[in-house]
């Protein structure tokens, strides 16, 4: 890791906060991090590399989604099989513990632990595809794993709303279910084959021929063991009738014992038992997974009936006539969602108290598969009582707007909940049958308790979500969470015996009711299993299996008051698999969670004092704030702003006087770098590349560290002209972007702002670029750097200049680098006065993508590429352009793709440049895609849409990435 610049991070402040209110604050005696002796024991088992044990990395790692919280001592990152084996053999030989957590989505507890914390997303990645089944390992989460299989036609059904960030490790070890999968299609009925680490330490590849006789040998009292119970089991009807009625339905609470009946061998019998264990029982490190295939169109309506009953009793009908999903959602669930959703209607604001309504998705295999289906599903609801006419929705933004107003409930719940109050979902499952009258009493009995009479879920399957936003430090509350809890258990065990946790899993929150939804005889079946497996207890104390009947009610997560930007997070993660220094430093989410131990310590404090020194570098510094976590973000939470707040903070009074400097003289800024790269470029021929980092590494100083990029990696320098246009018929103004007037193509060729000109030309569209663009910027190198003085003059220049080019608005804008388009659309509003913002709002600005998008039915494709690997960068997605880059792509290509596990490349204008390893651990999962894609045939172009984006690419692939306008241009000669 490399510290750019030293930053005072106590200059940011302590938030808001008294250590007294807050019992789960971190102890003072972990300020020095992992204790010496674990340390350097751990260190030597697994290396330095595999151990975190920074006060800094416990803390990060000590929240979840859920509403729990747990101190582990250390947290270590194994990468193989064999590593686990030794964590667990250390832990047995120490008297330790371990819990598994993979990508930290759990809502239940199940990856909090207090001893030594496993962390299997970062090293145990992995996808080979087969022919109906998948092998992958516990790291990669279910968005890769689909991305993957999409390739070929194929899906794996279980789709968790958490998909983005849940692993297949953590939804196999909770059974996770989703929108649209069945009971039959689930992990536990999709597992065909695993590698399986026991707390023994012995290995069972259960693919292999002697896996039972290598197992009898190993392990003779284990498999008498299972054997033992299975023959127990299989002698008593009624129990077997008990465990098959039990799984007829979702049900996550407990192990699943119906392994003893649906397997007569003991590795069949310890495959099984895997699924839904939630670590309890052993490791799953990997598994090959049967695969469904992928409907290739799709449709989804809306379907409004006047009553929660009347909804209910439609959806057996709808499913047996095919339907994909059915999702029931009640009145005030609907009526919340006005104003927060674009999907949602304006009319349903005036809802009945009674009314509900199903999200029904319908899918094909082909179009007249889908339109049999849609008939089909006509018929059954020709006789309801519907209440607006049903409307099947085909286009994909319209699908997906309807969808994230049933996925994206939690969160909105969260940022509406009262300071200081957790965020709990509960999931209970009901004979799918009685759903509606179930449905019913659980409002009622939310109503009771004074909780949102939020219900929603998979009515299909009889699966109901409901939300709890307690205040764990208020006593009334948590007596009162405790009695709601009891009532709850009453409703769905007594009255419905239907399941306490229905998809997400057991962990701290059910486990004191194990014993209650199964009764003593299978709860002490479930416990001999446990204890056969893992006689000394080494795995997830508590976890499932609990002889502490008030565990649920212990080490509640606090949630103090820090800045507005991110006080609102309920800590779900889905923003952390698109991070950039995801794989280097933090997360948008540990970023909060740290900010929020920050509020909970006392003023002075060791503890404080030790993240204060670790979080300058870790959060602050290697932040991209490119804002990608806040598209990945259900409420739109942008952690980069509050880190470039924090480095406003940091700049003295001197640096923003030298910023300004800069700002003022930005033309002499543009030649001084363009001239000192040429001649790096020229000794770099005659004395290598050491000689030109030194050269640019003197230019940074005599700028600004901060603000001139290294060039050590080679950064060609732009051409010292621009080409030559009139204003005479120009349909719009073209401004090239400093960082093309400074940086060049990396290969020969005409330059970028040549390449747009005559494009434009050719489709009749002809651009002018004004004189005097020299000195004129987006302001992002300032704005990021937190330079306030030097980016308000900047956005006000800028205006004045576009104002005049544009001819007070007549004319579009037209900018060839989509971050400093996003740039000036985010960064200069905030910065003007009304009048001045009066000017800017009739001024239309476009991007290059755009525009080029806009060019295409004036051009004809005369020499097309075969493939084009395409990457849609941060900024891209910001403006909502990733359609148009790829229409550009696929007009010049036969095949135009984004490789999977393509997020942000972690230049991020020019931060990447300025931390090298940020490019390095965003563009990780992206090679990876790269090399997948390259399984299916050469690639013969690589293209964006940002020459620094482009250039670290090209850094860290070795591909040639290029606008996509290059593309266009040779496509159309």
């Amino acid at each position: 890791m490399k510290k750019l610049l030293t930053l005072d991070t106590t200059k940011i402040g302590q938030p808001h906060g008294n250590s007294e209110e807050f019992p789960d604050r971190f102890p003072e005696e972990l300020s020095s991090g992992t204790p010496q002796e674990l340390k350097q024991d751990l260190t030597d088992l697994l290396g330095a590399d595999q151990v975190h044990w920074r006060a800094l990395d416990l803390v990060r790692y000590a929240s979840d989604a859920s509403h729990y919280r747990l101190f582990p001592q250390v947290v270590v990152a194994p990468r193989e099989a064999s590593d686990v084996q030794k964590i667990m053999a250390y832990c047995e030989a120490n008297g330790r513990n371990l819990v598994f957590r993979s990508g930290g989505s759990s809502l239940n507890g199940q990856a909090q632990g207090d001893d030594i914390l496993v962390d299997v997303r970062s090293n145990f990645r992995g996808i080979e595809v087969r022919e109906d089944s998948v092998y992958v390992r516990p790291g990669e989460t279910l968005t890769a794993l689909n991305a993957v299989l999409a390739r070929s036609g194929r899906r794996f059904a279980p789709d968790p709303a958490s998909a983005v960030v849940a692993t297949i490790g953590g939804i196999l070890s909770n059974n996770s279910g989703g929108m649209r999968c069945t009971v039959e299609q689930d992990s536990y009925h999709a597992i065909r084959e695993a590698t399986i680490v026991l707390p023994s330490g012995t290995v069972v590849d259960t693919r292999a021929a002697d896996a039972d006789a290598t197992l009898a040998a190993a392990e003779p009292e284990l498999v008498a063991g299972l054997m033992d119970i299975r023959a127990r089991l299989l002698a008593d009807d009624a129990l077997v009738a008990r465990l098959r009625r039990k799984f007829s339905i979702r049900n996550t609470n407990g192990i699943r014992l119906d392994a003893f009946l649906d397997a007569d061998t003991p590795v069949g019998i310890l495959r099984r038992l895997m699924v839904g264990a939630e670590g309890t029982l052993g490791f799953i490190a990997d598994a090959e997974l049967e695969t469904q295939p992928l409907p290739t169109v799709k449709a989804v309506t809306w379907v409004m009936l006047p009553t929660l009953a009347s909804a209910a009793e439609c959806v057996p009908q709808l499913m047996a006539a095919g339907a994909a999903a059915c999702e029931i959602l009640v009145s005030p669930v609907l009526r919340e969602s006005v104003g927060n959703f674009k999907g949602a209607d304006p009319k349903w604001i005036d809802l009945d108290d009674d009314a509900s309504a199903l999200l029904l998705e319908i899918a094909g295999v082909d179009e007249a598969d889908l339109q049999a289906k849609i008939a089909a599903a006509q018929a059954v609801l020709a006789d309801a009582p519907l209440t607006a006419p049903l409307d099947f929705m085909r286009n994909q933004r319209d699908i997906d707007l309807a969808w994230q107003i049933r996925g994206g409930l939690f969160t909105l719940f969260g940022k509406q909940r009262k300071e200081g109050t957790a965020l709990i979902t509960e999931d209970v499952c009901f004979p799918p049958a009685e759903v509606g009258e179930a449905a019913k009493d659980l409002m009622q009995l939310l109503r009771e308790h004074e909780y949102p009479e939020m219900v929603m879920g998979h009515a299909a399957f009889g699966n109901l979500h409901f939300f709890m936003t307690p205040a764990f430090g208020n006593e009334a509350e948590v007596h009162a969470y405790e009695n709601f809890m009891d009532d709850l258990v009453k409703l769905v065990i007594d009255k419905y015996d239907g399941s306490l946790k229905a998809e997400h899993g057991t962990g701290l929150a059910m486990a004191p009711y194990l014993e209650r939804e199964w009764g003593t005889e299978l709860f002490n079946l479930m416990w001999e299993v446990k204890q056969l497996l893992d006689p000394h207890g080494i795995l997830a104390p508590n976890v499932k299996f609990t002889r502490d009947q008030d565990i649920h009610m212990k080490n509640f997560k606090s949630f103090p008051r820090i800045e507005a930007e991110a006080t609102h997070c309920v800590e779900c993660g889905f923003c952390e698999p698109v991070c950039p220094s995801r794989n280097v430093t933090v997360t948008p989410r540990q970023r909060i969670a740290l900010r929020r131990e920050m509020a909970r310590q006392p003023a002075g404090s060791a503890l404080l004092k030790a993240l204060f020194d670790d979080y300058s570098y870790d959060a602050i510094d290697t932040c991209a704030a490119d804002g990608t976590c806040a598209i990945s973000c259900p409420i739109s939470i942008d952690t980069g702003a509050l880190m470039k707040s924090f480095r406003a903070a940091q700049q003295s009074a001197a640096a923003n006087q030298v910023a300004l400097k800069l700002a003022q003289n930005w033309a002499t800024v543009e030649k001084a770098a363009r001239g000192g790269l040429s001649a790096a470029g020229a000794v770099e021929k005659v004395v290598g590349r050491g000689a030109l980092s030194a050269i640019t590494g003197a230019l940074r100083t005599v700028i600004s560290e901060d603000l001139v990029p290294s060039a050590q990696d080679g950064l060609p320098p732009a051409a010292t002209t621009l080409p030559a246009t009139t204003r005479t018929g120009a349909a719009a103004i073209y401004f090239p972007a400093c960082i093309n007037r400074m940086f060049g193509r990396s290969g020969a060729g005409v330059s970028l702002p040549e390449t747009l000109v005559a494009v434009s030309e050719r489709a009749g569209k002809p651009l002018h670029i004004p004189s005097g663009v020299a000195g004129t910027c987006c302001g992002t190198p300032f704005s990021s750097k937190g330079f306030r003085d030097a980016k308000h003059y900047m956005c006000v220049k800028l205006l004045e200049d576009l104002w005049l080019w544009s001819e007070s608005g007549t004319l579009p804008i037209v900018v060839d680098a989509a971050s400093c388009t996003h740039g000036m659309l985010e960064n200069v509003p905030g910065e003007l006065t009304e009048e001045q913002q009066s000017r800017w709002e009739k001024i239309r600005i476009m991007d290059a993508v755009e525009w080029a998008a806009s060019l295409l039915p004036s051009l004809t494709v005369a020499h097309p590429v075969s493939r084009v690997a395409v990457h849609p960068n941060c900024s891209l997605h910001h403006m909502d352009l990733v359609d148009p880059l790829m229409d550009v792509a696929s007009f010049a290509a036969e095949e135009a793709f984004i490789p999977v596990g393509a997020t942000c490349c972690g230049t991020a204008g020019d931060r990447g440049l300025l931390h090298p390893e940020l490019l390095e651990s965003a563009t990780q999962d992206e090679r990876a895609g790269l090399a997948l894609a390259q399984q299916d045939g050469p690639i013969d172009v690589f293209v964006s849409a940002n020459r620094t984006c482009e250039m670290g690419l090209e850094q860290k692939t070795g591909y040639n990435y290029e606008h996509v306008l290059y593309l266009l241009d040779e496509a159309t000669r």
